[in-house]
C-alpha cells in the first residue's frame, strides 16, 4: 500500500512538472491588456514608409494545454513603418492579419482554431495592430516597448511588449517575443475538461521591412 501511495504521487508530481514545463509563456514578458487608446499615433510630416509582409517576415505563436503545445503562424499579413528621422520613438507601425491564414498541426486544430471557438474567421477576418508609442528602453534587454492597439476576434485592447528595432538604411527590422491573455480578447474557449487550454499564447514577430 505505501508503494502504491508512492508511485501515485509520484506520476501526480511527474504531470505537474510537465504541465510546468509546458507552458511557452514561462518566463517570457506578458503583455498586460487595457482599454484601447482612442487616437494612434500618426506619422509626422516627412515620415519615409517601411513596407512588410509575409515574404520577408514571420508572424508565429505558441499555445498550450495540460498535454502539449502547438507552434503556428499566420501566412499572410502585411503592413508598413513610418520611420521619421530614422528614429523608432518619432515613429509608427500598423500592420493587418488575414485571420483565415493561420497554420498550425495537425490539419483538425487548424480547423477548430478558425471556428466560432477560437479566432471565429467567418465573424472577424481580420485582425490588427496599431502602434500609439514607441519609447527607448525595453525589458529583457529589448531596444524599445511598443504600445499599441490590437484588435483579435472583434476586440480591441492596448497592449504593450519590447521589442529590438534596428534601423540599416533601407531596411529595418523589429523583433519582439511576448504573452497575450486570450481571454482579454474574448477567446475562452477552455477545452476538455482533462484537458485544459492555457491561457496565456506566446507571440514571436520577425519582421523585415524595405524602404519603399
Amino acid at each position: 500500500m505505501k508503494w502504491t501511495y508512492l508511485m501515485l504521487g509520484g506520476l501526480s508530481l511527474g504531470a505537474l512538472t510537465a504541465a510546468c514545463d509546458n507552458d511557452p509563456s514561462a518566463g517570457k514578458v506578458k503583455a498586460a491588456a487595457t482599454s484601447a487608446v482612442s487616437e494612434p499615433a500618426r506619422a509626422a510630416a516627412g515620415a519615409v514608409a517601411y513596407q512588410f509582409n509575409n515574404q520577408n517576415s514571420s508572424l508565429a505563436f505558441v499555445g498550450a494545454k495540460v498535454t502539449g503545445k502547438h507552434e503556428g503562424s499566420f501566412e499572410k499579413f502585411s503592413g508598413n513603418v513610418q520611420l521619421v528621422d530614422k528614429a523608432p520613438e518619432k515613429s509608427s507601425v500598423k500592420v493587418d492579419i488575414d485571420m483565415a491564414s493561420v497554420q498550425v498541426e495537425p490539419e483538425k486544430l487548424e480547423g477548430h482554431l478558425k471556428s466560432p471557438d477560437f479566432f471565429d474567421v467567418g465573424k472577424h477576418p481580420k485582425a490588427s495592430f496599431e502602434s500609439t508609442s514607441i519609447k527607448a528602453g525595453g525589458a529583457a534587454g529589448a531596444t524599445h516597448t511598443v504600445t499599441g492597439n490590437l484588435t483579435l476576434h472583434g476586440v480591441t485592447r492596448s497592449i504593450s511588449f519590447p521589442a529590438t528595432i534596428q534601423v540599416n538604411g533601407d531596411n529595418l527590422t523589429v523583433k519582439a517575443e511576448f504573452a497575450i491573455n486570450r481571454k482579454d480578447f474574448g477567446i475562452v474557449y477552455p477545452g476538455m475538461p482533462d484537458d485544459l487550454i492555457k491561457d496565456d499564447v506566446l507571440i514571436q514577430l520577425k519582421l523585415g521591412a524595405n524602404r519603399s
